[in-house]
């Protein structure tokens, strides 16, 4: 089955059949009716928000590990050695803030 976007080129589309209580199907219709949309377009809307919700953040968490990996492998590296321009800046800072 064809339907027609917006720019009026077909697109498939495919069926999709829940069952869902009365009190469900009532709230759905209220609630597309209040945004003038029929309880189809209301549902398949709202699914596909949270879909899309739901992949962004399944990847930012998934990210977020990755970058928690990166640094604790970074941490668990070995210091690199301080290199002359490292030493001469703590030469420095030692003579202009002395130890008392």
């Amino acid at each position: 089955m064809a339907v027609l976007q917006g720019n009026d080129e077909p697109r498939e589309s495919s069926r999709f059949a829940a069952r869902v209580s009365p009190e469900k199907k009532s709230r759905w219709q209220r609630a597309a009716a209040i945004r003038g949309n029929t309880m189809t377009e209301f549902v398949v809307s709202s699914a596909d928000a949270e879909a899309e919700r739901t992949l962004k953040e399944a990847e930012f968490m998934e990210l977020t590990q990755r970058d928690r990996m990166a640094f604790v492998k970074a941490l668990l590296k070995a210091p690199a050695s301080p290199n002359a321009k490292l030493q001469k800046a703590a030469e420095r800072y030692a003579q202009m803030f002395p130890a008392s």
